[in-house]
């Protein structure tokens, strides 16, 4: 069983200060958007922290800040850093 796809989480379910780590964009993404996302910066395994979640959802991913739709934000897939490090140990 792939435990670190069961740890997977939306981003727009995450609480604000938190840091994650970006696992993938889903394909509910409109193609032309994921390119744009990863034109920004969000590619896998890159780490970022949540902002906000209302109105939008705002995410700082190196220094870039991104406000985000929650209708995209809840297909941008995501695993909590702590969690993530556990995985890769084990």
């Amino acid at each position: 069983m792939n435990t670190s796809h069961d740890a997977r989480l939306p981003l727009a379910f995450i609480a604000p200060g938190t840091e994650v780590c970006l696992a993938g964009l889903g394909e509910e993404i409109d193609a032309l958007q994921r390119e744009q996302l990863t034109a920004y910066g969000l590619a896998e395994g890159r780490p970022l922290r949540v902002l906000q979640q209302k109105p939008m959802t705002v995410i700082l991913a190196d220094e870039v800040e991104l406000a985000l739709e929650h209708s995209v934000a809840r297909y941008i897939w995501v695993v909590n850093q702590t969690a993530d490090k556990t995985l890769r140990r084990t």
